[in-house]
């Protein structure tokens, strides 16, 4: 099972932080917490991931083909260039189609943490930053029709149901819709927010 309690790794450098979460690049490192976060079903059949091994999850390799970070609560003297042995683990964030297309958001977060608003807190700075890095005039994510909770976040930060792909993914036993979400840059300003 993942566990919040995963303490003692040499997370990569800081990207954006919150009040309370910290965005970080994704290091090779990280493979065996990814791999474990994929096998687990709470985080699995929410994102619609199949099982992977080591070798098929990918780490960002510089050529452009997408952000990936990971969410970590950083302890109290966590440096940006130099976090402290207190950093835990709280899941994954990825930016995707950035360099082609409109760049479209995919997120976890460990089960234990669920509900207490750190979801709200890692989608706000990701939109953030891709506002911030990428010359798009909007945003977009996806939610299977069963996640009530992520679809209900996404709402709550102004992304608005663009469409669905119905019998899109065979998940737990039957095929699932995906409802499609965008947030214009514009929309996101007006909010207050970037």
């Amino acid at each position: 099972m993942v566990g919040y309690g995963d303490s003692g790794f040499v997370p990569g450098a800081r990207i954006s932080s919150g009040e309370r979460v910290t965005l970080r690049t994704v290091e090779r490192e990280e493979i065996p917490f990814l791999q474990r976060a994929f096998a687990n079903p709470e985080i699995r059949y929410p994102i619609g991931n199949p099982l992977q091994n080591r070798e098929q999850i990918d780490v960002p390799t510089g050529d452009g083909s997408g952000d990936q970070f990971l969410v970590c609560l950083d302890g109290d003297d966590a440096a940006p260039d130099r976090p402290d042995e207190d950093v835990r683990r709280l899941g994954a964030v990825y930016v995707d189609d950035a360099d082609w297309r409109r760049p479209e958001l995919g997120y976890w977060l460990v089960p234990k943490i669920h509900g207490e608003g750190y979801g709200t807190e890692v989608v706000s700075l990701v939109v953030d930053y891709v506002f911030r890095v990428y010359d798009h005039p909007a945003v977009g994510a996806e939610a299977f029709d069963f996640n009530d909770a992520s679809r209900g976040l996404l709402e709550s930060l102004g992304f608005a149901e663009e469409g669905r792909i119905r019998k899109d993914r065979f998940i737990d036993g039957e095929y699932r819709d995906m409802i499609q979400y965008g947030l214009r840059r514009r929309e996101w300003r007006e909010r207050g927010r970037a």
